[in-house]
């Protein structure tokens, strides 16, 4: 069951940035949350002194998955699983999703309603724009759910599914789009290099009405066995959809479109990479456009190990915060920075409301050989001022008690309402 402890102030010790200090009870604008294992931890947030302070933590039935805000501000919903990653993952049993009421002062969080089980281990979740239903999805088996969400914030019961669903292979991401008429979800496949099995990513629009959903489209170039796409982001003002493309390391641009969802030709593909080129095994990884819709972000990631005196080391590559600045006339995305993420594999960001400071969360800590030493990268939270012209300036890094089997595998910015 979940601990239903609220949350414990932890003003000693923890994260803190010298000098700064906030009242107990003072009004807290942005909050930021950070899950390891099932762990969720609530921090404080001071954008001008780009700093976090440990607030509490509170406790789910299992490893966080993902997390998402209702449109209020005034609930959290928390995916949870004692499932693995990928296809040679443990496939698990508890699965779980769990409704937080939010403390609209401190962030604090306490449980709404008992643990709702899930049919598989999700991969992510997200709230409609009506606030209306919980939209869940599952990547092996490849799948989605809704729920529907209760008047008072509290989940309800699942909504059946008169069609068949063409939910493609390896599910990453799923997302209500801007008329709310209309949902897509991002399928990834399998198609990196040594990927094994080997199957074709694609995007999913489906219609949606009273958390009904149709199939509208699949969009993929060719057979899909060449893309591989994450997660997707919506500019606030344009009809412009920004997808970030893991297996390729690629960010691909689409227009959205009233029959298809998006349109079925991308109309830009760039590269992510400060060095194309590169033979090491990279993957692209979360993306979210800024407020203002002037600039969008998204992490590369290289988490894989080689051999080195008999041990396993990081084997190398990029992890970075793409930044791209938007042409507001045609959202076409040029690459302005590639910004050091001094922790290794940054799953999750959050950026604040006003657009000034970007924080990213690494999953676990990396050994990593230094000459003939092997020295640990420990994980942890990366803050970043985010300047007028789009660029991050590295401020600190926090590091995080994680380790391969309690990841820090999701984390995030929520405003308070």
């Amino acid at each position: 069951m979940v601990d239903r402890r609220t949350f414990t102030m932890l003003l000693a010790g923890g994260i803190a940035a010298p000098g700064v200090s906030f009242a107990q009870n003072a009004k807290v604008k942005n909050v930021f949350y950070s899950g390891v294992g099932p762990e969720l931890t609530l921090y404080s947030v001071d954008v001008d002194e780009a700093a976090l302070i440990r607030r509490g933590t509170v406790s789910m039935p299992a490893n966080i998955q993902y997390a998402w805000p209702h449109p209020s501000k005034r609930f959290l919903y928390v995916v949870s699983s004692n499932g693995g990653p990928g296809s040679a993952g443990v496939a698990g049993d508890r699965h779980f999703a769990n409704a937080f009421k939010i403390d609209p002062s401190t962030g604090a969080l306490t449980p709404h309603g008992g643990p709702l089980p899930l049919p598989s281990r999700p991969i992510h979740t997200s709230v409609d724009l009506s606030g209306e239903f919980l939209l869940t999805a599952y990547n092996d088996p490849s799948g989605l759910t809704v729920h529907r969400i209760n008047g008072d914030g509290s989940l309800g019961e699942r909504v059946d599914q008169p069609d068949t669903l063409d939910t493609g292979k390896y599910a990453h991401q799923v997302r209500a789009m801007p008329d709310n008429q209309r949902v897509i979800m991002v399928t990834r496949g399998n198609n990196a290099p040594t990927d094994n099995p080997v199957n074709p990513g694609s995007i999913k629009t489906f219609s949606f009405k009273n958390g009904v959903l149709a199939n509208l489209a699949a969009i993929h170039p060719g057979d899909g066995m060449q893309f591989g796409p994450r997660h997707l982001d919506f500019h606030p003002t344009q009809p412009w959809v920004y997808v970030s493309v893991e297996s390729q390391n690629k960010l691909a641009v689409y227009r959205l479109d009233p029959a298809t969802g998006i349109s079925r030709e991308p109309l830009f593909i760039k590269e992510t990479l400060s060095d194309p080129s590169s033979k090491t095994r990279q993957a692209a990884g979360p993306i979210h456009v800024g407020p203002d819709g002037r600039f969008v972000y998204l992490t590369n990631r290289a988490f894989w190990l080689t051999d080195f005196e008999g041990k396993k080391v990081f084997a190398g590559g990029e992890n970075s915060v793409a930044v791209f600045a938007i042409d507001q006339t045609t959202g076409e995305p040029t690459l302005i920075q590639n910004a050091d993420g001094h922790a290794n594999y940054l799953r999750t960001f959050g950026i604040d409301p006003t657009g000034h400071l970007l924080v990213a969360a690494s999953v676990w800590p990396m050994p990593t050989r230094q000459g003939t030493d092997i020295t640990v990268v420990p994980a942890g939270i990366s803050m970043f001022r985010v300047g007028g012209d789009g660029k991050l300036e590295f401020v600190r890094k926090y590091d995080i008690d994680a380790t391969a089997e309690k990841q820090q595998f999701w984390a995030g910015m929520v405003t308070l309402s």
